[in-house]
Parts: structure tokens; sequence; C-alpha cells
């Protein structure tokens, strides 16, 4: 039986994996908490990874608030980059395949068509620089790992995108979605199915590869998708677009294939 160690299970791909881990009987495994397992200490790292034979660590972990990675910079690049190395560090010393969850943050959006994972990153915010960070310290510490990029994460878990439109559209409230954004949305599910599937017939990509549900639309294409999908009952004038720019830069276009 494959032992899995999950970081970071209280986020969506942590919660998603819990949520479809009943479906893989041949899997055994471990979800870590930020407050049970900090992975910015050190101490916490080697004591965690180096207390069981670990076959899988899925690192699920990371700061992921755009806005506040401006203001937030040490902090960031902390838990984005310093930290993965470490994890990749420990991992390869103990023989475990670590599996890395990046963005499609990396990219600046003007490529104009699907990015691959042999495209040249180039983020335009912290957020984007400090994932690209995390990927190269990996990449530079060797081992067994997989990076996997996606996109425009979305889940019933937590407070995100998805969430936020189901909480606005059964309160009868305006929706004011951008449609200036095109990328490629993916279900947490969807993903933590991918990465489980992949370990369990142990044919998950080592390198650097990109996950999405494969699907192009913008955001309000999303946010129309959602209330769709959930039928509520909604005005007409519930979806509107607000393509105030942002204080900070996003990629204006982050479809991923492979």
């Amino acid at each position: 039986m494959k032992k899995i160690l999950v970081t970071g299970s209280n986020g969506q791909l942590g919660q998603a994996l819990r949520f479809v881990a009943d479906g893989y009987p041949s899997l055994c495994f471990h979800f870590f908490s930020k407050q049970e397992f900090d992975i910015t200490d050190i101490a916490a790292v080697e004591s965690v990874i180096t207390s069981q034979s670990w076959d899988y660590l899925i690192n699920c972990a990371a700061y992921t608030d755009v806005d506040k990675a401006e203001k937030e910079l040490e902090k960031t690049l902390l838990i984005n980059c310093k930290a993965p190395a470490v994890l990749a560090r420990v991992c390869k010393r103990n023989g475990i395949h670590l599996i890395h969850i990046s963005t499609d943050y990396v990219f600046d959006g003007e490529k104009g068509s699907p990015y691959t994972p042999q495209d040249l990153p180039n983020p335009i915010n912290q957020y984007g620089k400090s994932k690209w960070e995390g990927e190269k310290a990996i990449q530079a510490e060797g081992g067994d790992y997989s990076i996997i990029r996606t996109s425009w994460l979305y889940s019933e878990f937590g407070n995100n995108f998805y969430t936020k439109i189901v909480k606005k559209a059964e309160a009868g409230e305006p929706l004011y979605v951008t449609n200036e954004q095109i990328g490629s949305p993916t279900d947490a599910k969807n993903f933590a199915n991918h990465i489980l599937t992949g370990i369990k017939n142990s044919c998950i990509l080592k390198g650097i590869s990109h996950f999405s549900d494969g699907e192009v639309m913008t955001w309000l294409g999303l946010a129309e998708k959602i209330v769709i999908k959930k039928k509520l009952a909604v005005r007409k004038d519930v979806l509107q677009t607000n393509n105030h720019e942002s204080v900070i830069k996003r990629p204006t276009y982050s479809v991923l294939t492979n």
C-alpha cells in the first residue's frame, strides 16, 4: 500500500483530496493542516517526513493571496519558495516522490495560445514570481518530483470564486464579474482525482506538467456555468461585466495544455 503525506489539507485541493480519498483503497493517506505541519518549520519538516516511510508527499500548502503577496513578499517567498526547497531536499534524502502544486500565474498571459510545460515562465506579479522561484528551487534539489501547474482552481470547499458566486446568487445580489481574463478553470475534485489516479497507477508525470479541465472561458463564463449547474434562480441582470483594471497585474490569457 502506497503511503501519502498531504500538506495544506485544509485548503481547496487538500479538502478535495480528502473528499475523493475513499475511492482509492490501495492508497494510505495522512492529511496535515498548517497547524499540524508547518512546512516553513525546518525541524517539523525533518520530524514529520522521517517519522514514517512515505512514498509520496503532495504539497498543497501555499501562499495564494495574489493581492497581499505584493506587500507580504517575505512571507510569500518563505511559503512558496524556501519551504518547497526544503521539502524537496528532505524528500530526496528519504526516497520520497514530491508532488508540488504550481500555477498558471508563472506566465505573463501574452502568448495568446495555450501554454505548454516547455514555455518559458515570465510572471508579472509577486505571487507568480514566488511560485516560479519555488519550481526552480525544487528542480535544483533534484530527486523524484512532479510539479503540476493548474489554473483557476475552484470548489465548494472554503472561500473561493465558486463559493462567492453561489452565495451572492442565492442571495439575489448582483454579480460583477470580469470578461477580460481568459483561462481554463479547474474543479479541485477533478484535479485531486488526476493526481491520485497517477499515483495509483504509477504513471504520474515527472518534471513539470499542466492540468486543467480543458474548457476555455472567461471568469464571467465560469460564473454563468456555476449558476446554471447549481440551478440557481437569478435575475437577468445578475451577471454583469466589471472590467475595472485590477491594482495587481494578472495574466489576461492563461490557458494551460500539455
